[in-house]
């Protein structure tokens, strides 16, 4: 079952960027290639706001300040803040080139957007006019995630860390363990750590042990390299951890597959139905019960088809998510 697609009157016009569900609700927050940020109620199945970017931009990706605040990062490299009640829609800041992603700190209170630029930029929210502060990195940034303080960067096929107290220089930096550019990265929320996925259709781990000195790291295959004889590497376009269940993620693939995985037994739990086109981002709500699923074109494949995107949000039986005691996170 691929659970309940998504009613909209207007369907979303070009390929869905991201989706995140708000922080306490079942709101889940759509920025698409067609310029628009949507917020759609889950449990009501009502479209509560469809808010066009000023600049007519393409929106790359997206995120929640809170329930009512939200930001997103545009193809024109503009940062923008929506209040979600009243529509209104503020600028915050501008990179030099394609701004492909957006995050937000709590403990810090920082917007964290980078892009094409090279450029991972941050502003202060609590300040009435924040300041842009900036680091340049050398190389392209498509990905970034960030848990507590820290912030993960990946750059070609590496990842960087940084301190977002202080983020002169980055506090861990994992070398490439292989040449294979990363798609996407996810914080481990309940401990250091963070996976990645390839363009090759890997996925890689580093889990830090809180309790001791230990750490967990290994690099997996979510589909098979050949088919029927010939190569067939399909990129793993999303990674998101269940906030429930501690040690259970979820990935998407260009394929149109979203599999669960256990990160302590290093098995796959359960594959949903393939779905019609590319898996192009995932969210899970705040519980954990519930899985946001983009079936959408990503521009990544020439043999993509370019029909409207659909939503699908899927509830997760407990036979579908399995249970790791060693790192559960059970509230």
């Amino acid at each position: 079952m691929k659970g309940v697609c998504l009613n909209f009157e207007n369907p979303v016009e070009d390929a869905v960027s991201r989706i995140r569900f708000a922080p306490q609700s079942n709101n889940l927050l759509i920025s698409s290639w067609d310029s628009n940020l949507r917020l759609y109620d889950v449990d009501s199945s009502l479209l509560r706001l469809e808010a066009p970017a000023p600049s007519q931009a393409a929106l790359l990706d997206c995120c929640f300040q809170s329930e009512s605040v939200a930001f997103t990062a545009a193809s024109d490299g503009s940062i923008t803040r929506y209040d979600l009640h009243s529509g209104t829609i503020d600028a915050i800041g501008n990179h030099q080139d394609m701004a492909t992603c957006v995050g937000y700190s709590i403990e810090t209170c920082q917007v964290i957007s980078a892009g094409l630029d090279k450029k991972v930029m941050s502003w202060d929210m609590r300040l009435a006019n924040p300041l842009a502060l900036f680091r340049n990195l050398g190389a392209e940034i498509d990905s970034i995630s960030i848990s507590g303080f820290d912030l993960m960067v990946a750059v070609g096929a590496a990842v960087n860390i940084y301190d977002l107290r202080n983020y002169e220089r980055a506090v861990d930096f994992k070398e490439p363990s292989m040449d294979v550019g990363i798609s996407c990265i996810a914080s481990v929320p309940y401990t250091r750590g963070y996976a990645i996925g390839l363009i090759d259709g890997r996925v890689a781990l580093e889990i830090s042990n809180p309790l001791n000195s230990n750490s967990t790291g290994y690099t997996f295959r979510c589909r098979p390299a050949t088919k029927d004889g010939t190569p067939h590497l399909v990129s793993v376009n999303d990674i998101v951890f269940n906030p429930f269940i501690g040690g259970t993620f979820v990935t998407g693939d260009n394929e149109g597959y979203v599999t669960v995985w256990d990160a302590k037994s290093k098995r796959r739990l359960h594959e949903i139905p393939r779905y019609p086109n590319s898996v192009a981002s995932l969210s899970y709500n705040h519980m954990g019960q519930l899985l946001a699923v983009v079936s959408s074109y990503t521009y990544q494949e020439a043999n993509e088809t370019e029909v409207s995107p659909q939503i699908f949000v899927q509830k997760m039986e407990d036979s579908y998510v399995g249970f790791s005691s060693e790192v559960s996170n059970r509230k």
